[in-house]
């Protein structure tokens, strides 16, 4: 039954230092079983996404049973929504659990609830894929139409996703209401924003989905196809957002921790959380920026919005470069720069976070030149896309995520990571960047030469401009073997870590503030203002466009199967 929670978690109020005794073992279980799936999604999804490159490449073509744009759909699928949901909810339920004394047991109930919800809505969505009825693209735009079943399947998710959700909701208000005047800990903090935005993100497409299943079951003739991508990318945008705040919770919290540091400021970190739940969602029409049915005035707005992410993101570089830094010269570091040489490059827990978030400053920068009409125009279709997505979700998300699994994995089925294990990982982080960056690259590169995203292999009838892309082609499938290399390792390793590591305790970390942090506000612990500002946000952005496209709704289309 584990230990009682009062005896798992103790708080020094005079001091704001908190001190951790473990998780609890039906939590670790919980959790552990959601990395479970997660990393079987990443080795699957990988699979697929090699075969793409191949066929890209024209290596391979993929059998008429189960052909490119099938791979395409799992692959986006899979990895996109399983993977990184699984991921995430087995993270925060295992942090939670840590960090506030264990999970409630209708809490945990909540969490097996989701589990089998998300489990089965993967699988009946998935089989539609693979039995050709479902080749509809991550994106599942209309018209083309999948089978009732995939949307059906997609329901289950999101049903499981928020009962996710409002399991860690009860949780965190039980434990306040049980510590009145005290700050939740960072880490319950950042869980708690984390499902908020997934809940708000999530509302637009399942709205969406609610449409697609009577015309996908013919009770109704029609669907109105700018509203329909419209829902869509209130979620698609926002989804990615998700990703990367669950990857900064880390950076936050255990990142300093590792380095032998301390927080900079826990007041800058939440403020990083509910800037970024308030700002999120209103910036999906910058996937739409060439999409006609909307007023420029309001595609500015979300243009502003989208651009306005890059404030937090950019308190959390300094954030955690000022935390190197400090770190560095506490350990005795001289000059400008010897601070560097202080943070411990062989521990690949800091490592692969690292890397993600160097990463995330060209991904980045490729994100503000799809919020230009100009320049998105130039690349919108292109395999730069593909390339900006692969560096934002492929570095800076998953490196994170493998980080955090080197450490959070041992934890929880109380084990150990052995030196040899750590320099493997290392090994693994390595083929990881170098195949992302070989085939990031490319996809950038022949993205600005013309090279269209989607599509399988062709030589456009001899086209000239066509042939000068295979170069880049090969790059491309050359960067996915490196890269499904690195996926069997990191799989093998927390499989490893799970079931076969030496016996023991590794820590779980969680960073302390500075000592001379000024205390935290308690106004930063108002949810109930931070959600109120997010709604009339999304409502600025949202209301005007959606009654619009309702009121004065194009002509709608029949369902259209293209495969």
């Amino acid at each position: 039954m584990g230990l009682p929670a009062k005896k798992l978690y103790d708080h020094t109020p005079i001091t704001g230092e908190h001190k951790f005794l473990g998780t609890n073992k039906q939590d670790s279980t919980l959790a552990l079983t959601f990395f479970v799936v997660s990393f079987i999604a990443l080795l699957i999804g990988g699979i697929l996404g090699l075969l793409q490159g191949l066929e890209r490449a024209g290596v391979m073509t993929m059998p008429t049973w189960f052909d490119y744009y099938q791979t395409l759909t799992a692959h986006g699928f899979i990895l996109i929504v399983v993977f990184t949901g699984a991921f995430l909810i087995g993270y925060l339920y295992g942090g939670v659990s840590h960090v506030l004394g264990g999970l409630l047991p209708k809490v945990r109930k909540m969490g097996w609830t989701s589990f089998g919800l998300i489990t089965f809505g993967t699988v009946l969505t998935t089989s539609q894929v693979v039995i050709g009825e479902a080749s509809v693209l991550y994106t599942f735009y209309p018209p083309m139409a999948a089978s009732p079943a995939f949307y059906i399947g997609l329901v289950f998710i999101v049903l499981g996703l928020w009962t996710a959700a409002f399991g860690i909701f009860i949780n965190v208000a039980h434990w306040r209401k049980n510590h009145k005047g005290q700050h939740i800990p960072l880490f319950a903090y950042f869980a708690t924003g984390i499902f908020i935005l997934l809940f708000g993100g999530t509302i637009g497409v399942t709205v969406e989905v609610f449409m697609l299943i009577p015309w996908a079951l013919g009770w109704t003739e029609t669907i109105n196809v700018m509203l329909s991508r419209t829902l869509f990318w209130s979620f698609g945008h926002t989804l990615v957002n998700v990703w990367y705040l669950t990857a900064v919770s880390a950076w936050y919290v255990a990142v300093p921790k590792i380095i032998g540091g301390r927080q900079f400021s826990d007041t800058l970190a939440r403020m990083v959380v509910f800037l970024l739940v308030i700002m999120n969602i209103p910036g999906g029409f910058h996937h739409q920026i060439v999409d006609p049915g909307f007023t420029e005035g309001l595609k500015y707005m979300h243009v502003f919005m989208s651009l306005a992410i890059g404030f937090p993101s950019l308190m959390t570089a300094f954030a955690m470069f000022a935390t190197f830094e400090r770190t560095g010269r506490k350990k005795g570091a001289k000059g400008l720069f010897g601070w560097v040489k202080m943070l411990p490059w062989k521990d690949v827990r800091f490592l692969a976070p690292f890397i993600a978030m160097v990463a995330f400053i060209p991904g980045g920068a490729g994100g503000i030149a799809q919020t230009n009409f100009q320049l998105n125009q130039v690349v919108h279709n292109t395999l730069f896309i593909t390339g900006h997505f692969h560096i934002t979700v492929g570095v800076s998300v998953a490196l994170t995520f493998f980080g955090i699994a080197y450490w959070l994995v041992p934890h929880l089925s109380k084990r150990v990571m052995t030196s040899a294990m750590n320099k493997l990982a290392i090994i693994q982080v390595a083929l990881w960047v170098v195949g992302m960056l070989i085939m990031s690259g490319a996809m950038h590169t022949v993205g600005l030469f013309g090279a269209p995203r989607r599509t399988a292999f062709t030589d456009y009838f001899d086209s000239l401009q066509a042939a000068g892309w295979n170069p880049y082609y090969m790059l491309i499938a050359i960067g996915g073997t490196l890269l499904i290399i690195s996926v069997c390792l990191v799989v093998y390793i927390v499989f490893h870590l799970m079931f076969k590591a030496p016996k023991g305790e590794t820590e779980f970390p969680i960073a302390e503030v500075e000592e001379d942090a000024p205390a935290t506000p308690k106004w930063t612990e108002r949810w109930s203002l931070w959600i109120l500002i997010m709604v009339i946000v999304v409502s600025m952005g949202y209301v005007i466009p959606l009654v619009d496209l309702i009121v004065n709704a194009p002509p709608g289309s029949p369902p259209f199967k293209t495969w």
